[in-house]
């Protein structure tokens, strides 16, 4: 199997494991993987000028909640059609609705297999972008 070109996915999660879990995955893929615990973190990242690929993030996060992360980064002009991948235990449809109404790319509900993640990733993420 042909390995990505090493495009950069933006995990945003509060927890750790699944940090630690997701970026695992990701870079045994070849892709590269930047972190952040919550959406201002993450906020912060992209201001400073990290460009991703791809941004997943999780719902419910302290400080700036998945939701705020995207009204945010749809408002930057060179984000604006960055793929968003919410990745959440949230599994409320009027909270998926409204996230989708806000912009984002696709709703998965944890737990989600490495291979599921994946196959997301690369109908999301076609290739050469």
């Amino acid at each position: 199997m042909e390995l990505p070109m090493s495009k950069l996915i933006l995990i945003v999660d509060d927890s750790p494991t699944v940090i630690l879990s997701l970026k695992s995955n990701l870079t045994l893929n070849g892709y590269q993987v930047e972190a952040a615990a919550d959406g201002a973190a993450a906020l912060s990242r992209l201001q400073g000028g990290l460009r991703p690929a791809l941004i997943i993030t999780d719902f419910n996060m302290p400080k700036m909640n998945g939701g705020e992360l995207v009204r945010a980064v749809k408002a930057i002009p060179s984000l604006k059609f960055t793929p968003i991948l919410m990745l959440t235990t949230e599994s409320d449809p009027k909270k998926r609705d409204e996230a989708r109404k806000m912009g984002i790319t696709g709703w998965m509900v944890k737990p989600v297999s490495g291979p599921d993640l994946l196959k997301v990733i690369a109908q999301v993420l076609p290739a050469g972008r």
